[in-house]
């Protein structure tokens, strides 16, 4: 069975890394990368899934194109296990499944799912899965090298804003620098931003951020005839 690429599966969910779900207020009088990393791991301990809605844009730098998508993901932490699942709005009409070490992508208006094994990339894909969702402190000053880059506005909102350097460099040839905006307010993180080695990239924002209450959130939804391909 072939294997997904990273980055090819970074493409088709950008990450997934935009839920960090923290409690309680963070104080701006003592707003630093430590108190930043000490909520999420206050959080890791009683985090379990979380759904949202997205905004998904990708800037290719190299021919100055923008694609941008929509649609809706949930993610589920349990028993040290990821599963993740995104609806893409139409025109694309794509679904995207990770769970039990594998990618599935639905193609609706082609009638098709790609079945991609992930377990030589388990490592890869649960380190940017779980950056965003439920992951503690210590799994990101295990896996990157942190900076507290100070508060700046998204939208309305008010945030801190992480810049993460990954250390596997497999992950750091593909991207460079991660940055993330947590929410002052609510303690959650509001957009995401995966940066390439030629400056293009994928920018993730999220909002209506609400719990996960149904495991049918994990299933692809199918209609008509349906061709699976195994890779």
């Amino acid at each position: 069975m072939k294997t997904v690429s990273t980055s090819r599966w970074a493409f088709q969910a950008p990450v997934v890394v935009a839920f960090c779900v923290l409690p309680g207020i963070l104080s701006a009088r003592a707003l630093d990368l430590d108190a930043v990393l000490a909520k999420m791991d206050q959080s890791a301990a009683s985090f379990h899934a979380a759904q949202a809605d997205f905004t998904w844009t990708y800037v290719n730098s190299v021919v100055n194109d923008t694609i941008e998508q929509t649609g809706k993901i949930a993610i589920e932490r349990s028993g040290g296990e990821i599963k993740m699942f995104a609806e893409i709005d139409p025109p694309e009409a794509e679904q995207v499944l990770f769970s039990g070490g594998k990618i599935q992508i639905y193609r609706q208006k082609l009638g098709t799912i790609d079945v991609y094994d992930a377990s030589n990339h388990h490592d890869e894909v649960e380190s940017f899965l779980g950056l965003g969702f439920g992951s503690s402190g210590a799994e990101i000053r295990r896996s990157f090298e942190a900076n507290f880059a100070g508060e700046e506005k998204v939208g309305d909102v008010n945030t801190a804003k992480l810049e993460l350097t990954p250390k596997a460099e497999n992950i750091r040839n593909h991207f460079p620098q991660i940055v993330l905006w947590i929410d002052l307010e609510r303690g959650i993180a509001v957009q995401q931003k995966l940066i390439e080695k030629n400056q293009s990239y994928r920018l993730a924002k999220y909002s209506n951020i609400r719990p996960k209450i149904s495991d049918r959130a994990f299933r692809l939804k199918t209609s008509g005839k349906v061709t699976t391909t195994t890779h």
